[in-house]
């Protein structure tokens, strides 16, 4: 009696386990069918136990349960810091240019020059050797800001969400003559006054830029005028204006690069504390809100969720790396399916919104290669402006090698009414690529570069000269990867019909003798 009895024990209890295994499987029990049961259509419903990237997942008809929940929004709150990390690099990368120019002074009264140009000391993306760099920080209060602006310069006003404001010199409503702009502050209702170039902005914050040009190898008239014209002023200050401070950065060593670690949203969340959210996405405050980026309140991640911003800003960095250099939207290239060479404005679109839809991977891209907004990068200004094209990718499509040599042919009759240029970059920090030579360019304005006989030009980039090459070379470094950006100052018909274009960045390939060395010989 007493085995019977202990082996009944021994099948309820195996009874017991079955069915809670078979309850956390989900096949406990046969759902009944029931009077107002109908057939549901298929993709209605979703498994209640499946796998997927972050693992199992669990659920008891459509609830899960506790690990599977935490699993959910792990990756729910990656999905959230992956995308504020692209799209809000823009904002880390404006911080990084307001922290820059604050080096040298503070806001409104202080004006960066590099009256020697721009070398490669400078961390700063992807910047020219050829133009004057100027620019200030413009720091709005409760009344409106004026400008004076010199002449013959492309300038222009970008806000702290590094959103296009105005253009001001060559291309602005002043038409190269200077004048005087009157930047109204986020919201402001007050009077206009006649007389200024009125703009508006959504920020307190506000980068002003503007490049003037050498005139026979003379930074001089620029320079000059910059002095002798520029000021900023609050309206109410125009009869006493504060003295302006003008620096010269020049071969300074100064950094206006982002973080692209998990600093980075350190980074956007002050921006987003010092300004009004009125100028920026709602989607994008929403994802960096999910994170815990929030105006008013402390951002404090706990271990978890730093963690999660870790991962997420590893991914975001690798991402923008990859579009930048190898993109798979063909509209990132200028000659798509012919070759290498990019712009960073598909369909001259400086807002990246194309037929009304954002093109969210480009956007990103750019803001963690380049700086400065304005509709004069982007669209057709024949004779005016600037146009750009770059490569990371040789002919063959392969990685550009600092320990390499290559050659690039600039046909005759380049579309430049001012001149053309390439500029080399370092592939990490999208700044000049520091090498023994002050300047990593070469262009039209350098003259002694030598023209072929059929009114073309080879262009050379390599760690040491080819023999005799030497006044055409650009230098590389062994062991590291670079880019290059070609630039055409007064872009002519003939580059935006493209019945001209560079020639692609050839890999050269030095014979060699195949005769045995004579030192084998006895």
């Amino acid at each position: 009696m007493k085995a019977k009895q202990h082996l009944i024990k021994k099948m309820t209890i195996a009874v017991i386990v079955v069915v809670m295994v078979a309850a956390s499987l989900g096949w406990a029990t046969e759902v009944p069918k029931m009077k107002m049961t109908t057939e549901i259509p298929e993709g209605v419903t979703t498994p209640d136990n499946i796998q997927t990237r972050v693992g199992a997942l669990n659920f008891f008809d459509g609830v899960p349960d506790v690990e599977s929940a935490q699993k959910v929004y792990n990756l729910l709150d990656f999905t959230h810091a992956y995308q504020a990390f692209l799209d809000g690099t823009k904002i880390a990368s404006m911080d990084g240019i307001r922290k820059g120019i604050l080096e040298f002074g503070p806001a409104n009264t202080t004006a960066v020059l590099f009256e020697d140009l721009m070398d490669s000391k400078s961390l700063f993306l992807t910047a020219n050797t050829t133009s004057v760099y100027m620019f200030s920080w413009l720091e709005m209060g409760d009344e409106p800001m004026v400008i004076e602006t010199p002449p013959n310069v492309l300038g222009f006003i970008n806000d702290h969400w590094f959103r296009y404001v105005i253009d001001f010199g060559n291309l602005g409503p002043d038409e190269g003559k200077g004048g005087k702009f009157l930047v109204l502050p986020p919201g402001y209702e007050g009077d206009v006054p006649d007389g200024y170039h009125v703009a508006k902005t959504t920020t307190n914050g506000n980068w002003v830029i503007w490049r003037g040009f050498t005139k026979d190898g003379s930074t001089d008239d620029a320079v000059n005028n910059t002095k002798e014209k520029f000021r900023i002023y609050p309206l109410s200050k125009a009869d006493n204006q504060p003295k302006m401070k003008f620096v010269n950065a020049s071969g300074k060593i100064f950094n206006t690069i982002h973080r692209m670690d998990v600093n980075i949203f350190d980074e956007i969340n002050e921006v987003i504390q010092a300004e009004p959210l009125m100028g920026e996405s709602p989607e994008l405050l929403g994802h960096l809100a999910a994170i815990g980026i929030v105006k008013g309140q402390p951002f404090e991640p706990d271990d978890r969720m730093k963690s999660i911003l870790k991962a997420a800003a590893s991914a975001g960095a690798v991402t923008v790396k990859t579009v930048i250099s190898k993109p798979r939207d063909e509209r990132f290239y200028w000659y798509p399916g012919e070759s290498n060479w990019l712009t960073a404005f598909p369909g001259r679109a400086y807002t990246w919104e194309i037929d009304g839809v954002t093109v969210h991977d480009i956007r990103a891209a750019f803001h963690f290669y380049a700086t400065g907004i304005t509709p004069a990068m982007a669209l057709k200004l024949v004779g005016k402006g600037s146009q750009y094209a770059f490569t990371y990718l040789d002919s063959d499509g392969n990685p550009l090698d600092g320990s390499k040599t290559y050659k690039v042919n600039v046909p005759k009759d380049v579309p430049a009414k001012k001149f053309w240029s390439f500029t080399l970059y370092d592939n990490q920090t999208r700044s000049m690529l520091q090498t023994d030579a002050q300047f990593p360019a070469i262009g039209s304005n350098d003259t002694d570069v030598v023209k072929n006989e059929d009114g073309s030009y080879d262009i050379y980039f390599a760690p040491e000269a080819p023999k005799g090459k030497e006044s055409n070379w650009v230098q590389t470094i062994p062991g590291k990867g670079w880019n290059t950006i070609f630039r055409l100052y007064g872009p002519l018909e003939s580059w935006f019909d493209q019945t001209w274009r560079p020639g692609e960045i050839e890999l050269v390939n030095y014979a060699r003798s195949e005769a045995p060395c004579p030192c084998a010989e006895k």
